[in-house]
């Protein structure tokens, strides 16, 4: 069976394949990626940032270390959405809170590092309710992304992971849990 890497709803275990086995690049994958949160987010609202040249320059460089031979695992060169509550060193993290709109995160966090060690590319940071706290989804100061079930009527999707469910719903961030919660 064939699958197509620029697929969103690929599985982490197909695209890995695929990589694996010469069939794609990770830069491909995350330009599409890319294409397709410019597209969509505009109306989504997902994401709080989006690290678009470092995460085509980590493809470009996960492309180099698995087309010689120095694939780490699995995971290399899979793209991924951050929840806005987990650090990544010089880099802002909200925690969905206009309070700390401008902290530069001082360290990565170990979730974080540990993604980041695995080969992981960051897309950038999802939104999320202030300071991850509640379970209804809003922020009125920061930004709710839409349902994309939904597209006529703004509609929450529901919980601190909002921004995260929002964008994996539309296909713009591989499926895993890159949250604590």
């Amino acid at each position: 069976m064939t699958i197509d890497p620029t697929d969103p709803f690929v599985s982490i275990a197909a695209l890995a394949d695929t990589y694996r086995d010469g069939a794609a690049r990770p830069s491909d994958v995350v330009e599409a990626q890319l294409a397709r949160i410019a597209r969509l987010d505009q109306k989504i609202g997902a994401y709080q940032v989006v690290y678009a040249d470092k995460a085509l320059a980590a493809a470009e460089a996960a492309d180099r270390a698995i087309g010689s031979g120095h694939r780490i695992g699995p995971f290399h060169g899979i793209p991924f959405g951050l929840k806005d509550i987990c650090d990544l060193e010089g880099r802002v993290t909200t925690g969905g809170s206009m309070a700390m709109k401008d902290r530069v995160s001082p360290a990565t966090g170990s979730l974080t590092r540990r993604l980041i060690a695995a080969g992981g590319i960051v897309l950038g940071k999802t939104k999320t309710v202030e300071c991850a706290y509640g379970g209804w989804g809003t922020n009125q100061r920061m930004g709710t992304p839409w349902n994309p079930w939904d597209m006529e009527t703004h509609r929450v999707p529901g919980g601190s992971s909002a921004g995260s469910a929002a964008a994996a719903r539309c296909g713009c961030r591989r499926r895993i849990a890159a949250s604590p919660g």
